[in-house]
């Protein structure tokens, strides 16, 4: 069984479309109800709930799903906030906690909920990243910030716990966040979710070992 929050677009669902179709029971969320049941309602095996993963009684919801089915091998922390595109020096504070809020700590409070089932199944803790968290990108920096300490709290928390733990960079991809990172340009040349997301499975359900990895050397691997 997995777990992937923010599954009603993107690359969330398109984790689900893959994970599904090869007979794995998929728990996801996003906060919008009827976005997020149109895109499943086609799709076996998943069971979708309503909510802000920010949020400790949707958490305890997801957790409760979990416990329902008995074990979680796979739990990828999708579900992201963009934030400001601004210079560091003019972000405030509260921009900062609430970019932090969503892909940071909500991570961190979902996965300590859901250790219990990962660690009974050795399961695989699973951050999607951006080169952003290693990269310095001027008016990134409220985003990049956030990455590079989801990457750092996957990786512990899975040296931490025996599991397998990856820090995945998807590369630029054709989806509406990205599409809000660059209001009014046309990104039709970035590859659609559905491209990588082969790539993505075969490295974290592959047993491989833990760390930071970018899909695109992934693709170049296989292209050897």
């Amino acid at each position: 069984m997995a777990v992937v929050t923010g599954g009603s677009a993107g690359l969330g669902l398109a984790l689900i479309r893959h994970l599904t179709q090869n007979g794995w029971h998929v728990v996801t969320d996003a906060r919008d109800g009827e976005r997020l049941t149109a895109a499943v309602a086609a799709l076996p095996r998943v069971a979708a709930v309503v909510g802000d993963v920010r949020d400790p009684r949707h958490q305890e919801q997801l957790a409760a799903e979990v416990r329902r089915h008995g074990r979680l091998d796979l739990l990828v922390h999708n579900a992201s906030k963009l934030g400001p595109m601004l210079p560091l020096a003019d972000v405030l504070p509260g921009q900062l906690e609430e970019v932090l809020a969503t892909n940071v700590l909500a991570p961190l409070a979902l996965t300590r909920r859901l250790l219990p089932q990962l660690r009974g199944a050795g399961g695989s803790l699973v951050g999607i990243s951006s080169d952003a968290a290693v990269e310095h990108y001027p008016t990134w920096g409220t985003y990049a910030a956030s990455k590079a300490a989801l990457d750092h709290l996957v990786l512990t928390l899975a040296a931490e716990n025996g599991l397998r733990g990856y820090a995945v960079d998807p590369g630029d991809l054709r989806t509406a966040m990205h599409q809000r990172a660059f209001p009014g340009e046309d990104i039709s040349d970035r590859p659609l979710p559905e491209t990588v997301v082969p790539h993505l499975l075969a490295l974290v359900t592959g047993g491989g070992p833990s760390g930071r990895y970018r899909v695109a050397d992934l693709v170049a691997e296989v292209a050897r």
